[in-house]
């Protein structure tokens, strides 16, 4: 009987596939369809940090609109109690999860600054959520702030919030920093009990009739797996948090070199826009198909066994991989053997 439990940030999970923040996470009948394809475990949607910026300017603009009016019009305020904001409906959304799925609940928290996070984190947590996503998403374009300050200051935002709530945090990231391990490692000594790798940044596109920058969203795809991949593998063997691959997560061989390269869990979301909630339970019987063909008979033996202290070439996670591949594209080009685009 092969074993897939695994341990994500002290939560224990039937299997390593975890449905990540999106569309699905945030519609209780899909969270119903993904705990019957066999989910481990769900990341809702996040609450946005312009969410939280825009209720709380919106509620002062009410109340400075009519603290000079006449006493009848303030019947047009909303009592703070009963206001239905953004805040609210993410609560009631943590809580009606709870009910629907009988496994971890994740919350996501989508921003950068220390401000009000460390209150609504522990709202978060009162709500019923299992643990907290942090997702630290911002675009630093101001080249008067060193990367050393942002760095510094996004490690003290989770070691505050990792303080402050008495739930595991993990930390999603984006791959832009100049040192991830370093970054990473302070993570860890933040208090972060995660670290997810990585967050997709959603890059503006260009109109070329209205000669306007618009927004694109672009689903992943299978290759885009080599990023976390290389990471993974490299950071498995000097951090305790648990490690979660996400990004071009589409099938079970792609959860499967998630696990040797170290990741504690993968996670997927276009996976399964591309194909349902029911996919869950495909990408569990390619896993299991794997692992019985390799002998593998739980995660946990197969967890790490080709990350970078324990593969056989340790560089191949580094810049030899890139000499590698340029010089055996250049050999089959010279011989003048066709080179076919392959998805994974």
């Amino acid at each position: 009987m092969i074993d897939l439990h695994t341990e994500y940030m002290g939560l224990s999970l039937r299997s390593p596939l975890v449905a990540s923040a999106g569309p699905f996470t945030g519609d209780l009948d899909k969270l119903r369809e993904l705990r019957d394809a066999g989910v481990a475990a769900v990341v809702l949607p996040s609450l946005f940090e312009e969410q939280i910026e825009h209720e709380t300017s919106e509620i002062d603009r009410l109340y400075s609109m009519h603290e000079n009016s006449f006493g009848e019009a303030t019947s047009f305020v909303p009592e703070l109690d009963n206001y239905n904001t953004g805040t609210d409906t993410y609560l009631s959304l943590i809580e009606a999860a709870r009910d629907v799925v009988d496994v971890p609940v994740i919350a996501s928290l989508n921003g950068a600054n220390i401000g009000g996070w460390l209150r609504y984190a522990r709202l978060l947590e009162d709500a019923g959520a299992d643990a907290i996503e942090l997702n630290l998403y911002a675009v630093n374009a101001d080249p008067a702030i060193p990367a050393q300050d942002i760095e510094s200051e996004q490690l003290e935002l989770v070691a505050l919030l990792t303080e402050d709530v008495g739930i595991p945090v993990a930390v999603k990231i984006s791959p832009f920093y100049t040192s991830v391990a370093a970054f990473a490692l302070g993570l860890q000594e933040a208090g972060a009990a995660g670290m997810v790798l990585f967050n997709r940044f959603y890059a503006p596109d260009l109109d070329l009739e209205q000669l306007d920058v618009k927004s694109k969203i672009s689903l992943s795809r299978p290759a885009e797996l080599r990023l976390p991949l290389r990471w993974i593998g490299i950071l498995r063997e000097f951090l305790d948090l648990s490690l979660a691959g996400s990004t071009g997560v589409h099938s079970g061989r792609d959860a499967v070199k998630l696990i040797l390269a170290g990741a504690d869990v993968t996670m997927m979301t276009s996976a399964l826009l591309f194909n349902g909630a029911s996919y869950v339970a495909q990408v569990e019987q390619e896993l299991l198909e794997w692992m019985q063909h390799h002998d593998y008979r739980s995660v946990s033996e197969m967890r790490g066994a080709v990350s970078r202290d324990s593969t056989a070439d340790p560089a191949a996670y580094e810049r030899a991989n890139y000499i590698g591949n340029i010089a055996s594209y250049s050999s089959r080009f010279i011989a003048g053997q066709p080179i076919r685009l392959q998805s994974r």
